[in-house]
C-alpha cells in the first residue's frame, strides 16, 4: 500500500510539473508583463511536498491502553483520640 501511494504521488508530481512548465512564448510574455510575485508555484510545491511526505511517513506509534482498575487517592479526616488528622486513602473501583 505504501509503495503504491508513493508511486502515485510521484507520478502526479511529475505530470503536474510537465504541464506547468512554461514554454518559450509564455516565458517571454511574463518577462514583459510582470504582474507581481508568482505564488502558484510556491503553493503547488508546498502542497506536493505535504502529500509526498504524508505518503512516505510511517504509522504513528500508539501506546497500549491499560485496562485495569481505576484508582485515585483521596484525603480522609479522622479523629485519633487527641486531634483531627488527615490521612490518604486509595480508592479503586
Amino acid at each position: 500500500m505504501m509503495r503504491t501511494l508513493t508511486t502515485l504521488m510521484t507520478a502526479a508530481t511529475i505530470s503536474v510539473a510537465a504541464i506547468a512548465a512554461p514554454t518559450a512564448a509564455d516565458a517571454r510574455w511574463r518577462h514583459y508583463h510582470h504582474h507581481g510575485f508568482p505564488i502558484a508555484p510556491i503553493v503547488g510545491g508546498l502542497a506536493a511536498g505535504a502529500l509526498i511526505g504524508a505518503a512516505v511517513a510511517g504509522r504513528p506509534y500508539y501506546e497500549p491502553v491499560y485496562y485495569g482498575p481505576t484508582c485515585y487517592v483521596r484525603r480522609e479526616r479522622i479523629w485519633d483520640g487527641w486531634r483531627w488528622r488527615i490521612r490518604r486513602v486509595e480508592d479503586c473501583y
